[in-house]
């Protein structure tokens, strides 16, 4: 066995006259005992061994390291995959602090890592992990480990839906690099899955599929001939199935499933998991033809193998404390969900889907880059929509209200998830874990920044860049977990009803599914549901409704289509029709979060006056939420003092010129005392520096939404400052206004909202935003912040001066008609408290009653304590 070479170091060492500490000898001893018998008993003495070694010297260290390895290669043999990362992370965190060598660090634990990552979906991590190998083989030109990096590689990008990356460098190994027959049939499959992941939806779909079915076939040809290759050809008979499978080709599809399962047990040491994943997918082939009863028996023998104690008898679903942190367990319920609804199980398929959520938790808390955790929320959104769907039956069925209250508190569960965790994480964080994450960003910048440099990036400095995430990934691994429950809020319907007829609010909520957008609408105490399907109109109307927005001539040349265009959208999306309440929030979700709605148009005309047209403005104040549970969660203002940082850097005589920012500074300046930092002192450093002392926080400048490569990005005087690097600024204000183009606009994830600069600044905690949807006018721009800021001084909330802004811009007789197209005012909008500031006065005695009343208390602690002693 391979994995043998880990003991037999310390005979090689031994032959060649090396002494041995008693600490030395006793750990590559344990590791002898262990690999002789690898089983439960003898993993369970190892632990025991373990726990009274205390390597100090290097070779102690290293010896260790080793075994350390064995441990984990067996963990991940005997199905304890999450053990065995832990067990890796150990061994490659001492390797690297103690700078250890003559030791293959990367094919006895650095590869194995890496997929485990995968296995789970840690593809940040996996990625990060591979690609350092990957290029330190290519400069030690390591043939074999710059192959397996390859391989393992693009199945990240494959499983995390890179499928053009996954192509272009498996086509390019096979075109640069000479390769053997059967790295050429394992890359050929790995080809072919990607093809075939890669033509879901597309038109020329047969072509396509004829495409990877050659390739997988070319594949099976050439590992045929090496009987070494079991798992491999294993792996492609499975694809082969699959892919016949979802043509309907279903005698091929049963002939190369059973060609898969006799092959794997060819295999000398297939995983647990391994053979778990294959019953999954002969669990789905069985389903796919309505053969209920084999696909169930599967499905039993993935928890039998997966799940501790688990009896069929007792319960077909395993418990929810026998689950752990494991995919193929997750697809496995989600698969029995599926089979409940299909014979009309839906409380079944309702429980089957909460032991996902479940497994879907404990692997979101073993990772930790962002973008890992929003390819799994993707995951956990398809399950949400599914689980919508029941309730919203089982309502329309029963007509009991707590099928939609257990639907719309599941909807809410999705939103913003990540910044919500974030920000919840923030209360308790260390100094030390905020130290990681300050380093971890920093680094994860300089990636993305070389990255757009394409062909001219260093790779060099990426690859540094990668270890030093890698390093700091372990050790913050390494900090205890605390738990945050009792600092996690949780959102109860009737304490968002409380707010709302507080607040005199109706809250509209909508989550955009596949293949439907359910709308919630909450008022007067009362929660109603309604859908929206999801085809080719729906999609149709909503983008054409935002595109009219994209440049400024298309609205005004066309009054009429606009007016059209905007009321169907509107009467698309069941919006409530004007009533005595005038407030309304809008929690929206996926392409709607860049739709303006108070420029919906709620009656069309046939006028070509904007001013006179019926807009959703003049029946509702409109304002925005990522959740129900940030708008329940708001809290009072910082500051007693109102005062201004304003950035302004201008940019005077070059092509950035913002000739109508100096307008809104001398605006601005009017209104509210404040320091403004203007031309060259605009800079991120000044700012970042003065943000913490100003309750308004006022940036007038450029900014960029980024594309598929590139991320969201604001321009400061001396540089660009991209949204992931806002992130650990120490602010807490009651305002940002965002007065630049696309502040609103990012990379758009369903589970997560866009990944904007104004998203940046909430996770730097801030709560009351104003931004912008598209690339707005600077004249505009500068007369619409001019009313708000009036408007602000008037003591209006920041939400009705918001409001009334517009209303006083449509109305201004100064401003001609073409200027008045919702293409200039509604750019801006607004995500926050609905409530009006405190006048500095009543601010001013609340701290005073605050700080006499503890005062009081601590006097009356102090006498009590005093009196005690006395009686003493």
């Amino acid at each position: 066995m391979k994995n043998l070479f880990f003991y037999f170091l310390f005979v090689t060492q031994l032959l060649n006259g090396q002494q041995y500490s008693v600490q030395e000898d006793k750990i590559y001893n344990a590791i002898d005992v262990f690999v002789s018998k690898p089983d439960a008993e003898s993993l369970h003495q190892l632990e025991i061994t373990e726990k009274g070694l205390n390597p100090i010297s290097k070779k102690e260290i290293l010896a260790y390291v080793i075994l350390k390895c064995n441990k984990a290669y067996y963990q991940n043999q005997f199905g304890f995959a999450n053990q065995a990362i832990v067990s890796y992370e150990k061994a490659w965190q001492l390797f690297q602090t103690h700078k250890l060598s003559n030791y293959d660090i990367v094919d006895s634990c650095l590869q194995p890592l890496g997929n485990l990552y995968t296995s789970i979906g840690d593809y940040v991590n996996a990625e990060n992990i591979i690609k350092s190998y990957y290029f330190n083989a290519t400069i030690e030109k390591n043939s074999q480990q710059k192959y397996a990096a390859v391989l393992n590689l693009s199945t990240v990008f494959q499983t995390s839906g890179r499928l053009k990356e996954a192509i272009d460098l498996l086509q390019k190994t096979m075109q640069t690099e000479v390769l053997t027959s059967t790295q050429k049939g394992t890359i050929l499959n790995n080809l072919g899955n990607a093809y075939f992941l890669s033509t879901k939806g597309l038109t020329m779909e047969r072509e396509a599929y004829s495409k990877a079915e050659k390739l997988f076939l070319a594949s099976v040809n050439l590992l045929k001939a090496d009987p070494s290759q079991s798992k491999e050809l294993s792996n492609v008979y499975r694809n082969l199935a699959v892919i016949y499978s979802e043509s309907n080709r279903f005698d091929l599809a049963n002939t190369f499933m059973e060609k898969a399962i006799k092959e794997f047990f060819l295999i000398p040491n297939g995983t647990p998991r391994e053979q778990a994943k294959l019953y999954y997918e002969n669990a789905k082939l069985c389903f796919q033809q309505n053969d209920i009863v084999n696909a169930e028996v599967s499905l039993k023998a993935i928890f039998s193998i997966l799940v501790s104690n688990y009896s069929s008898t007792k319960n077909l679903l395993p418990y929810k404390n026998t689950l752990y942190a494991e995919t193929t367990l997750l697809d496995a319920l989600d698969l029995q969900a599926e089979i409940y609804m299909s014979i009309s199980q839906p409380q079944k398929a309702l429980v089957a889907y909460q032991l996902s959520f479940h497994i879907e938790s404990l692997l979101q808390s073993l990772m930790v880059y962002e973008n890992s955790k929003i390819i799994t929320q993707l995951r956990n959104r398809n399950r949400t929509e599914k689980c919508l769907d029941i309730y919203y039956s089982l309502y329309q069925k029963e007509k009991n209200i707590k099928y939609i209250e257990s639907a719309f508190l599941l909807a809410e569960a999705t939103k913003s998830s990540l910044l919500k965790e974030h920000l919840n994480h923030s209360k308790t964080i260390s100094k030390q874990e905020k130290r990681i994450y300050s380093q971890l960003q920093h680094w994860n910048t300089i990636i993305l920044k070389e990255q757009q440099k394409l062909d001219l990036a260093n790779v060099a400095l990426i690859n540094k860049a990668i270890q030093k995430q890698n390093e700091l990934m372990l050790i913050l691994k390494t900090i205890p977990f605390k738990n945050e429950t009792n600092s996690t809020q949780v959102l109860t319907i009737p304490k968002l009803f409380s707010k709302l007829e507080k607040d005199n609010v109706i809250m509209v909520e909508y989550f955009f599914g596949v293949e439907r957008i359910y709308v919630f609408t909450l008022e007067q105490h009362k929660i109603k549901v309604d859908f929206i399907k999801v085809d080719g109109t729906t999609t149709q109307k909503t983008v054409q409704f935002i595109d009219l927005f994209s440049d400024a001539n298309s609205i005004v040349n066309n009054p009429s289509q606009f007016n059209q265009y905007a009321n169907s959208t509107y009467k698309l999306l069941k919006l409530p029709s004007k009533k005595t309440l005038k407030k309304l929030i809008i929690v929206p979700d996926g392409l709607l979060t860049f739709l303006p709605f108070e420029a919906l148009i709620t009656e069309k005309n046939n006028t070509t006056n904007f001013a006179k047209m019926h807009y959703l403005l003049y029946d509702f104040k409109v304002g925005y939420s990522n959740s129900a549970l940030f708008y329940l969660e708001l809290k009072p203002f910082q500051h007693i003092k109102e005062s201004v940082l304003g950035v302004f850097p201008i940019f005077e005589n070059s092509p950035l010129e913002l000739a109508y920012s100096k307008k809104e500074l001398e605006s601005i300046k009017r209104n509210f005392d404040g320091l403004y930092l203007e031309k060259n002192k605009a800079t991120f450093k000044n700012f970042k520096y003065n943000a913490p002392n100003f309750s308004i926080l006022h940036l007038s400048t450029h900014a960029n939404s980024g594309d598929v490569y590139s991320p969201a990005s604001i321009l400061f005087y001396d540089k660009e400052i991209v949204y992931s690097e806002l992130y650990d600024l120490n602010i807490k204000p009651d305002l940002i206004v965002l007065s630049a183009c696309e502040t609103g606009i990012g990379k758009l994830y369903k589970a997560e909202g866009a990944m904007s600069i104004a998203r940046g600044f909430q996770f730097a905690g801030a709560q009351n935003l104003l931004f912008s949807l598209w690339k707005v006018n600077d004249y505009t721009t500068s007369l619409f912040i001019d009313d708000f800021y009036k408007n602000c001084k008037k003591s209006h909330s920041y939400f009705e001066a918001n409001h009334q802004a517009k209303l006083d811009y449509l109305l201004d007789e100064t401003i001609p008609n073409s200027k008045k197209s919702p293409y200039y005012w509604s750019a801006m909008v607004y995500y926050g408290t609905l409530e009006s500031k405190p006048t500095a006065p009543i601010l001013l005695y609340f701290v005073v009653f605050s700080i006499t009343c503890l005062g009081l208390y601590l006097m009356y602690k102090k006498t009590f304590k005093a009196s005690k002693l006395v009686k003493k």
